[in-house]
């Protein structure tokens, strides 16, 4: 079944994903960390880059900069005078990161921050950047209840926040799991079902990045 999910994303994405040397470098980034492939996939990169196009984005918050996959295909979707904050806690991936975004041509519109995103956000609204557009969360997953709270503070009435990885390979259904990734995301969808101030809904996932999912949460008020 993999195989063919995998095979069902080459042939999509040989259609419909173009991808140039800047993103095909980036996306070699887990390879070159020595890690699994944790990067969204290309399909997934061109549904964000179509979602924040969709979405008229001017200003894009990015939790989880990693190799700068997803950040270019962001920040392609800006026009000329957007801002994309992409936050990324490891300096040495911050650094090759930067690297492909410049080669990509969209440094202009992107502000890397390095450090943990628990003292960055804070600072982000301390200046005033707020709020976004469009948010998305793809960084550990034992904090995401943590990021959606900041998500939260940082949007407004029709920001579209995209949560990733939040099925885990169906893991996500285990209230028993020790694991503290999947407590997180289980913590998360708790927060979203309670919370008055957005309407929200999970999609799994299959394809080259295995079975998962995001979570698509729209701020009503």
């Amino acid at each position: 079944m993999e195989e063919q999910w995998a095979a069902i994303d080459t042939y999509a994405n040989g259609l419909l994903v173009d991808q140039d040397e800047a993103l095909r470098n980036a996306a070699g980034a887990s390879r070159e960390a020595g890690l699994p492939e944790i990067a969204v996939s290309p399909g997934q990169g061109k549904f964000l880059h179509l979602l924040a196009l969709t979405n008229k984005a001017r200003r894009i918050l990015e939790i989880g900069t990693f190799g700068g996959y997803s950040t270019i295909w962001l920040a392609r979707a800006l026009p000329p005078d957007g801002l994309l904050v992409t936050c990324e806690r490891e300096e040495d991936f911050a650094k090759k990161a930067w690297a492909r975004i410049e080669a990509a041509g969209v440094a202009d519109r992107v502000d890397l921050r390095t450090g943990k995103a628990l003292e960055t956000l804070p600072a982000l609204e301390a200046e005033g950047l707020g709020p976004f557009d469009l948010v998305f969360v793809d960084a550990d997953k034992a904090g995401i209840p943590d990021y959606f709270t900041w998500a939260l503070k940082l949007s407004r009435p029709g920001t579209v926040i995209i949560v990733d990885n939040v099925v885990l390979e169906g893991a996500v259904t285990d209230a028993t799991s020790p694991n503290p990734a999947v407590q997180g995301v289980r913590r998360f969808h708790e927060m979203v079902a309670a919370e008055p101030r957005v309407s929200a809904t999970t999609i799994q996932t299959v394809g080259v990045r295995g079975h998962d999912g995001f979570t698509y949460v729209l701020v009503t008020g």
